[in-house]
C-alpha cells in the first residue's frame, strides 16, 4: 500500500524561458520557488547555459538526485522553448538511460508546469487554436513513457499575456501546491479511490 508518507519529494525544476528576467509569470514561480531551496532544486537553463552548451555531466547528475522533475516553460509557437528541445536531446542520451546499472529515470515523476499567452476557451475543441495543452504535448508524455517515467498533470495558467498581477502572485502559490503535493502520485490516487470504495462497501453491510 502507498501511502502519501511514503512519498519523499526531491524535486528538480528545470526552468526554460529565454527571456526570463523579463517575464511577468515564470519570473514570479521562480522566485517563489527559490523560497522552498530545501525541496526545490532550481536549474534555470537559459541563464546557466547562455551560449547553449550544455554541461551534460552536470545535468544527468541533477536528474540523478530527483525524484520528481518539473519542466517550467512558456508555450511558444505550441511547443516548448528550443533550448529545452536542446537539454532532452542531449541530456537523455540512449546510453545513459539504458546503460549498466538499469535505466537512469525510470521510476521518477515528470510533470510540466506551463504559462499559455491565450485565454483556456482558445485551446479546446472548436476554440481559435482547437487543441488542449494536453494534445499539444502529446511528444512529452511519449517521451516520458518511453524512459519509464511516470507522468502527473500539469500546472497551466493561461491568459498570462493579459493577467493581472493578482492572477500571477495567486498562480505562484498554486504552482507551489501542485508540484509539492504528493498526491499528484497515481498510485496514491488509486489507493485512496480503493480505500474510499472498500469504506463504502463496509458500511452498506
Amino acid at each position: 500500500m502507498v501511502k502519501e508518507s511514503d512519498v519523499c519529494l526531491k524535486t528538480l525544476v528545470v526552468v526554460a524561458h529565454p527571456n526570463l528576467q523579463q517575464s511577468r509569470v515564470n519570473k514570479r514561480w521562480v522566485e517563489e520557488l527559490r523560497k522552498h531551496s530545501g525541496e526545490v532544486t532550481v536549474q534555470d537553463l537559459y541563464g546557466a547555459y547562455p551560449e547553449k552548451v550544455l554541461d551534460i555531466g552536470r545535468e544527468q547528475a541533477l536528474l540523478a538526485e530527483c525524484e520528481r522533475l518539473v519542466l517550467q516553460f512558456p508555450l511558444q509557437w505550441y511547443s516548448t522553448p528550443p533550448l529545452l528541445k536542446q537539454w532532452l536531446d542531449e541530456v537523455f542520451t540512449t546510453a545513459w538511460l539504458f546503460g549498466p546499472g538499469g535505466k537512469a529515470v525510470a521510476g521518477k515523476e515528470l510533470l510540466l508546469a506551463v504559462s499559455i499567452g491565450g485565454a483556456e476557451e482558445t485551446y479546446e475543441a472548436g476554440g481559435l487554436i482547437g487543441y488542449t495543452i494536453s494534445e499539444l504535448t502529446r511528444p512529452l508524455q511519449a517521451f516520458a513513457n518511453q524512459i519509464g517515467m511516470t507522468m502527473l498533470p500539469h500546472f497551466k495558467f493561461h491568459g498570462a499575456n493579459q493577467a493581472a498581477d493578482e492572477q500571477i502572485e495567486s498562480s505562484a502559490e498554486r504552482y507551489i501546491r501542485h508540484i509539492l503535493a504528493p498526491e499528484l502520485d497515481p498510485r496514491i490516487a488509486r489507493q485512496r479511490m480503493l480505500n474510499e470504495m472498500k469504506q463504502k462497501m463496509q458500511a452498506s453491510l
